[in-house]
């Protein structure tokens, strides 16, 4: 099973990225907001990371496709992608947790699925490479091509983020990586079929689309002490008391106990464990050491 590790505060970026790299991470994550909780942007971050690795991929998790115009984003993950010299995969996905931010770009929170739907197909038109033309709703193309295009052939791989029926339609059509968020390894298993399900509805290979689960994760020899920090994190995070809700979705506890749970995801259909550290900034380096040592160990 592959692992991926959320980056933290943007000032601490090339740094978090080497250490990544050298502690064995199969990806670097990076999450999106323009005004809501504290969140960075994902081709700038993402960028930094690329500068000083050479070997761990990078994927935006996700980056909120409606809040661009969707050439735009393409371009922005071409660039990326050519940064990164191949190595940037693009999750996506339609936000809306806070209709402020839609707002401040100009952007209609109730437009966001038929964006996310329109963004999709131009970005996969896009990066097949040569001239694009076409009209929709909120994209007109005409006789238009990325230049330079991304360095994979086809573009990133799409990653798609949400767990909701629409959500489940547009991974099987576009993705290769269905992304929920705080779903059990049994949801997990059910809505990956659904997916595939979709995908061979498309025409495409079921199995040509993978599953990954991003999780908050705390993990130390005392285990008391993890879930402690990881409720008390997540639990600010959202600004809601999330210790009723810690067993379901996050990972926390000893390192034992933290690999059996991403063991559980793995058997349900997961290939990838995107893990957001769970912890007060000034013990993060003490959680990433015992995640890197202690648990990844334990998944390969």
């Amino acid at each position: 099973m592959k692992a991926g590790l959320a980056l933290g505060a943007a000032a601490s970026v090339p740094a978090d990225a080497r250490r990544a790299e050298a502690l064995g991470f199969d990806y670097l994550a990076c999450g999106e907001h323009v005004f809501f909780q504290v969140a960075p942007n994902p081709f700038v971050e993402l960028a930094a990371a690329a500068a000083v690795t050479t070997r761990i991929r990078l994927v935006s998790t996700v980056s909120l496709l409606p809040l661009y115009p969707a050439a735009l984003a393409a371009k922005l993950a071409a660039t990326l992608d050519q940064v990164a010299q191949g190595r940037f995969e693009l999750g996506v996905g339609a936000g809306g947790e806070a209709p402020a931010e839609f707002a401040a770009v100009g952007v209609d929170p109730a437009e966001r699925f038929r964006r996310l739907d329109e963004g999709l197909e131009v970005l996969r038109l896009l990066f097949r490479g040569g001239p694009v033309s076409y009209e929709g709703t909120y994209t007109r193309l005409q006789d238009v091509a990325l230049d330079p295009p991304p360095v994979q052939p086809g573009g990133p791989p799409i990653w798609l983020g949400g767990r909701k029926d629409g959500a489940i339609r547009r991974a099987g059509r576009y993705a290769r990586t269905w992304l929920p968020y705080m779903v059990t390894p049994e949801q997990l298993r059910a809505g990956l079929d659904r997916v595939r399900a979709a995908a061979a509805g498309h025409g495409r290979d079921p199995d040509s689309v993978g599953a990954a689960v991003f999780a908050f994760a705390c993990a130390d020899p005392d285990a008391g002490w993890a879930r402690r920090a990881g409720i008390d994190y997540v639990s600010a995070a959202y600004r809601q008391d999330f210790a009723p809700l810690a067993d379901r979705f996050l990972l926390l506890g000893s390192p034992g106990a933290v690999a059996r749970r991403i063991r559980e995801f793995a058997a349900a259909g997961a290939d990838t464990v995107i893990l957001q550290v769970a912890a007060a900034p000034e013990d993060r380096d003490r959680v990433l050491d015992t995640i890197a040592h202690d648990v990844l160990p334990e998944l390969r």
